[in-house]
């Protein structure tokens, strides 16, 4: 009689946040200090882009709009888990649609924080009343305040086939205004259409100096160019030897150092997730405090690996 040989299923990838596929042991990212604290102001945006993580758009409201009363316990945390100012980044969504979103900058500059506001800088930021509550801010708080403006390529058509007609020039408008108005700015272009980063970083650099924007194409921090997060691209798992192997830091992964705070339409009270990247994952929701999310977090999502272990990205300045 044969012997019978019990074997486990076969595992889908990035399904079991302990083991890979392969039943190796999951990266996990330990929690560090923190440095950045992200507000998803909510889902709402001017536009809707072709290749949009968060699926952005006039109509998507699964994130609604953060106020001043939600985000005060998390910067009173802030203040009891660090002892110096952090960088309070703001995205959305189109953050200028928020309409509170000038007090909630107000507020985390007035306890000393950095922000930085991550903004595609077209027709919500150019009306009347967001330019003059800004233009406020900037006489207070002068360059504790960045602007990253979401400039997909340099070239015109390139970034309207993601954005939609005239996006491009719309963009182009608000950076000048913001420029000459004297605000600290810098730009976040895509991979999407791959080519050589040298020669991404030289056609925006001819853009910048047509403009003469105060912007240097050659700073990675000044000109942000993020890889690209397919849902249907085949990524491999990253396991705890990884780090070895790839030679990459987790003390360098965005969840090491950042938590986001979002609010879903129809909860009580916003919540605490793992980063900026993966906003309706269930199993990256860590808490509703945020002194009890810094836990170390498991990498198991594709974004995780490609984005963050492999392409190096970062949404923090």
């Amino acid at each position: 009689m044969k012997s019978m040989v019990h074997t486990d299923p076969p595992r889908n990838k990035f399904s079991d946040p302990n083991l890979t596929a392969k039943g190796e042991p999951r990266a996990r990212v330990a929690f560090g200090e923190l440095k950045t604290l992200w507000v998803n102001t909510g889902t709402l945006c001017n536009i809707t882009c072709a290749h949009c993580y968060i699926e952005s758009s006039p109509s998507n409201d699964r994130l609604v709009y953060m106020t001043e009363a939600d985000l005060a316990p998390f910067l009173d945390e802030v203040a009891q888990l660090v002892r110096e100012p952090i960088e309070i980044g703001f995205t959305g969504g189109e953050p200028f649609l928020n309409p509170r979103i000038i007090g909630l900058l107000e507020m985390s500059l007035t306890r000393g924080h950095r922000v930085l506001i991550l903004t595609n800088a077209m027709r919500p930021m150019m009306r009347p009343h967001m330019r003059d509550g800004m233009l406020a801010l900037k006489a207070q708080y002068g360059e504790r305040i960045t602007l990253r403006i979401s400039l997909d390529h340099y070239n015109a058509d390139l970034h309207d086939e993601e954005r939609g007609p005239g996006s491009f020039v719309a963009t182009l408008d608000g950076i000048d205004w913001l420029a000459q108005a004297g605000f600290s700015v810098s730009l976040a272009g895509r991979t999407l259409w791959g080519g050589d980063e040298a020669e991404m970083r030289a056609g925006f650099a001819r853009l910048i100096a047509a403009h003469g924007w105060p912007i240097d194409a050659g700073s990675s921090e000044q000109l942000v160019l993020f890889p690209e997060m397919d849902e249907s691209a085949e990524v491999p798992e990253i396991s705890d030897a990884c780090w070895g192997i790839l030679k990459v830091a987790p003390a360098a992964m965005m969840c090491a150092s950042a938590r986001m705070v979002v609010k879903r339409k129809g909860a009580d009270a916003p919540s605490v997730i793992a980063c900026t990247l993966l906003p309706y994952e269930p199993g990256f929701e860590l808490a509703a405090r945020l002194s009890d999310s810094l836990a170390p977090v498991a990498l198991n999502h594709r974004h995780c690996a490609k984005f963050c272990v492999l392409g190096g990205g970062s949404c923090s300045a």
